[in-house]
């Protein structure tokens, strides 16, 4: 029952190969393929779907990540000595020390860490290390 289904199933298969095309009366080939021609889209046409998926994308991906980056610039850039920070690995602690791409972070009583600067990842305001711990 099995092998006649698959046999059934590639007849099928080879029987479609032959006809790739739908039947054409004689004496209008030409103005089939025409009218095939003229149905095709404009290059217009095909590069709309491309031009809305960019600008879907940079709306929704792009735009937020630099804003994001933006203000992380803005951060670093106004962060002072004394200011409660969250590293991006976890680490609270107190800037005590700030170079051009390095923070001196006091984590306890004399236990000082040195990061990038990049690593900082929010400065914490009003006691907010309490809350967290």
């Amino acid at each position: 029952m099995l092998t006649r289904i698959a046999l059934l199933a590639t007849s099928l298969l080879s029987f479609s190969a032959f006809a790739d095309d739908a039947a054409v009366p004689a004496g209008s080939g030409t103005a089939t393929a025409g009218a095939a021609a003229a149905q095709a889209p404009g290059t217009g046409a095909m590069l709309v779907p491309f031009i809305a998926m960019f600008a879907i994308m940079y709306f929704l991906m792009i735009r937020p990540q630099q804003k994001r980056a933006k203000e992380q610039q803005n951060m670093l850039s106004q962060l002072k000595e004394g200011d409660e920070v969250l590293t991006a690995s976890g680490i609270l602690g107190t800037v005590k020390a700030i170079t051009e791409k390095m923070v001196t972070i006091e984590i306890d009583r004399d236990v000082k860490l040195k990061v990038l600067k990049s690593q900082v990842a929010t400065v914490l305001k009003g006691g907010a290390s309490e809350k967290l711990a």
